[in-house]
């Protein structure tokens, strides 16, 4: 009997010290974006996106800092309204935004999200997606931005453009 109330006592003060973004999550850590890693992800992502693109006969992407800006604001805009949408709080759709930036090409889609994963591996859960994955192999695409903001619990709401 004492066997059995040490197994169950251990056992709750051990769930105790799970921390919940790590239940959440369904990974051992939450994936924290560091100052380090905040200047590498747009070049490993161009680079990623440039290797299916390739796979694809398709050619590469150029990242455009300006389509990225695009991509900061909104990622910045979805935490603020809690939740992974394409219009922003202004009501503004995917291609205002863009056209309004200044850029001077037309946008060709956009893919979001928001998780608790890496750029690299949001990327592979984009490339699941048969939506998310034309906009990734779109012929049309020649310019990409990505950004994110990352909120005080760890979640990360991603932004991805596409433009012509």
């Amino acid at each position: 009997m004492f066997r059995l109330f040490s197994i169950l006592f251990i056992g709750f003060t051990l769930t105790g010290c799970l921390d919940p973004m790590e239940l959440a999550n369904g990974s051992s850590q939450v994936y924290w974006i560091s100052k380090s890693k905040s200047e590498k992800i747009p070049i490993r992502m161009m680079e990623s996106v440039n290797n299916y693109r390739i796979e694809n006969n398709l050619r590469q992407i150029t990242l455009s800092e300006e389509l990225s800006k695009v991509a900061r604001e909104h990622s910045k805009d979805m935490y603020d309204q809690d939740r992974a949408w394409h219009f922003g709080s202004d009501g503004s759709s995917p291609f205002e935004r863009v056209a309004r930036s200044g850029f001077s090409g037309q946008l060709v889609g956009e893919n979001i999200s928001e998780s608790f994963e890496s750029d690299l591996d949001t990327l592979d859960a984009w490339m699941q997606s048969s939506e998310t994955r034309s906009i990734i192999l779109s012929q049309q695409a020649g310019f990409m931005g990505i950004s994110w903001y990352q909120a005080e619990d760890g979640k990360i709401w991603w932004t991805q453009i596409f433009a012509k």
